[in-house]
């Protein structure tokens, strides 16, 4: 748009005298006030105003007093003409909006300098209104369409109602509240903000207000008109616009209630057993260790009850109707539940009540007796035997939750001959400890192990595991054995805690890795070049300063390829020491090592974590394979798993696969490899060499 000039002036001469001076520009006139405040309606383009005070009708005082009044004229710029001796009238005037002024007689160079320096003041401005307008434009168009929900306030708290209506909330933001952008500024964000979350989110607030910190994330749940709740990653930043006296903040919503859907379903499945619904023995630990640190001073106790013997129940009527039975009794004892009295399936066929608050020993006692009565009838109908272990946890037993639940399993296991019934009682006592020697040999053993340089009953068997793609065996995952003299062989869910809770793991986990890439150097040998192995490696190996050049000196000194070596490391190494871990984790692959994350699902992972994570792999927990024997397809989470690890860029593993019916659910769901009795057991060296052999030659 071009821009004209207005010149008012009741002189006709003086006029006259200024549209020769300006006879290049696109020039208007009025004799008068009242003449020039209608030019300027007629004429938008009239930016620039030469105007003379003294004027009959209206004066320029007045006309710049009605242009001042005005906001459709704040894009006007005046200059008044004056006389020398007027020196009041130009204060006047600039007070009253005029940005300059020109003194009569006027002269044609300050007259033209005059007005070429507010013609680009004005071509300036427009620039810049009509970059802002660009930008404005932009801002609204992201605003709008944004993903994600977006809400600008500029002095509104928790609790205000109807006090910002400058506040900007998107589409996206409706959306994910299920609330439009009155119905949000009417209620203020407080109100529609779940209860259990509503202190955090406050003091969070405050602290931003405050300039404690500058911005603040969360998870938290809005609540919706229909009572629902939607879970949102929160971010709030607050920011301060230049004169005003109060700071605003944005507000950022990430709509996450199918991620936490998923992490529910997970959270659930490691808290509890898929086929009695109850809690497991992972929550049970959570809880002891939880209730340690809070320093309970009340009575607790651990009731364990041992139906092992369900076992012998399979051969004759079959895994199902023993499956059944154990569902039925785990009904049964849940009866006994209350909230002081919570029942879990901590081990195969065997149950624990945690009791809290009771009064003493003989109420324990007529508890595990009212137990051992409910159940008296099913097992003598079925002909097999139960046991009942009874706990007390004093000060500092939770410190050693396994060991605790050691303690537990074995004086249950002691039940069974106490008694000439079907299911008999046995509290913990100095009896039992003696049985708990048996750790101490395990642990004496292991010593002498690690510092000799002889194995003596360590050694090492490995498990196939199968590319499902190729159908070939495609690695061995390293499985630690022991043997002892007068023990026989000890499980390695034994002995690695124990070398863990004694400082041993690292001398035994040296020895375990040689002997792991002693198996490489015969596949090598063999022809099998490609073939790889996995190792499992311990936090503890992990975190200790120099694992990976150690870890490299060993690859070196058996000149085997870092391609074909593998780690495995379970998900609950992560809860701490995150990114230490994480940078390990990340020089080992900068190696060329791959790594995995083992006994994936039961140990709660996210999978916005997951993400984050310098692995190459999951392997599923066989709890999730187990299901797949009595779900639907339809209502197993282990084709879940598998999608989002592909989605992250991981592969996938399955463990602990027994049956054909496990295999073919993996092998539609895109499962990358399984592993398990179904493909074979673990081996010695030389069978492994031989079923290799064997089955890559199919």
């Amino acid at each position: 748009m071009s821009v004209k000039i207005l010149v008012v002036d009741d002189s006709a001469a003086d006029r006259l005298m200024i549209e020769k001076m300006l006879s290049e520009y696109d020039l208007l006139t009025a004799s008068d006030g009242v003449e020039a405040m209608q030019r300027i309606d007629e004429h938008e383009e009239i930016q620039l105003i030469i105007l003379d005070l003294n004027m009959p009708r209206m004066n320029g005082f007045e006309v710049l007093a009605a242009l001042k009044a005005d906001d459709r004229y704040k894009r006007v710029r005046t200059i008044i003409l004056t006389n020398h001796e007027e020196l009041e009238d130009e204060s006047k005037g600039l007070e009253l909006g005029a940005v300059d002024y020109i003194r009569k007689p006027i002269s044609v160079n300050a007259l033209k300098v005059r007005v070429n320096i507010h013609l680009e003041l004005l071509r300036s401005r427009q620039l810049a209104e009509q970059k802002h307008d660009e930008l404005k434009s932009v801002f609204n168009t992201i605003f709008s369409r944004a993903p994600i929900g977006i809400s600008i306030s500029y002095a509104s708290g928790p609790h205000d109602k109807n006090v910002d209506p400058e506040t900007q909330i998107n589409s996206a933001f409706e959306q994910i509240t299920g609330r439009t952008k009155e119905e949000l500024i009417e209620l203020g964000w407080a109100s529609i903000t779940h209860p259990d979350d509503l202190e955090k989110d406050l003091e969070n607030y405050r602290k931003l207000k405050s300039g404690e910190i500058q911005s603040y994330t969360m998870e938290k749940r809005f609540v919706r008109p229909n009572g629902s709740s939607v879970w949102v990653e929160m971010t709030v930043a607050s920011f301060h616009l230049p004169g005003e006296s109060e700071s605003g903040h944005i507000a950022l919503l990430k709509d996450i209630s199918s991620r936490k859907e998923f992490e529910n379903t997970l959270r659930y499945s490691s808290e509890h057993d898929s086929w009695t619904g109850l809690y497991n023995r992972n929550y049970l630990k959570t809880l002891l260790e939880r209730d340690d640190e809070s320093r309970l001073r009340e009575k607790r106790a651990l009731v364990s009850v041992d139906l092992s013997t369900v076992l012998s129940l399979t051969s004759t009527y079959g895994f199902q109707y023993t499956q059944d039975l154990i569902k039925k009794i785990a009904d049964m004892l849940s009866q006994f539940c209350t909230d002081r009295r919570l029942l879990f399936n901590t081990y195969e066929n065997q149950f624990a009540f945690y009791l809290k608050g009771y009064k003493d020993k003989n109420e324990l006692t007529e508890f595990s007796i009212e137990v051992a009565k409910q159940l008296e009838p099913v097992l003598l109908m079925e002909r097999i035997k139960g046991g009942i272990g009874v706990i007390e946890i004093g000060e500092g037993d939770e410190k050693d939750v396994d060991l605790l639940l050691r303690r537990l399993l074995v004086t249950s296991e002691k039940a069974f001959n106490i008694y000439d019934r079907n299911i008999g009682i046995c509290f913990y006592n100095e009896e039992i400890e003696k049985q708990m020697v048996r750790e101490q040999q395990i642990t004496l053993e292991l010593a002498k192990i690690s510092t000799d340089e002889k194995d003596f009953g360590l050694f090492v068997q490995f498990q196939p595991i199968l590319d499902l793609k190729s159908n070939k065996i495609s690695s061995f995952e390293a499985l630690a054995r022991l043997s002892i003299e007068g023990l026989g062989p000890v499980p390695p869910l034994e002995f690695i805690p124990i070398a863990e809770k004694k400082n041993l793991v690292v001398p035994i986990g040296r020895k375990i890795i040689l002997q792991a890439l002693g198996f490489l150097n015969k596949l090598k040998r063999s022809g099998y070049g490609s073939i790889g192995v996995s190792i499992n490696v311990s936090a503890i190996q992990l975190l200790r300063d120099g694992f990976t050049d150690s870890l490299l000196e060993m690859i070196e000194q058996t000149q085997v390829l870092p391609k074909n070596v593998g780690l495995e490391i379970t998900e609950s190494v992560f809860a701490s020491n995150h990114e230490k871990i994480n940078r390990i984790l990340g020089k080992l692959s900068d190696i060329g090592i791959h790594t995995a994350i083992d006994d994936f699902g039961i140990g709660y992972s996210s999978f916005a974590r997951e993400r984050d994570l310098n692995v190459n792999c999951l392997k599923i927990d066989k709890s999730f394979i187990d299901r797949l024997q009595y779900l639907e397809s339809d209502d197993a989470i282990t084709s879940d798993i598998i999608s989002m690890a592909h989605k992250l860029g991981h592969c996938t593993i399955a463990e602990g696969v027994e049956h054909e019916r496990q295999k073919e659910y993996l092998e539609k769901w895109g499962c990358d490899r399984i592993q398990g009795h179904l493909i074979s057991k673990p081996l010695d060296e030389e069978d492994a060499i031989k079923f290799l052999e064997k089955y890559n030659r199919q």
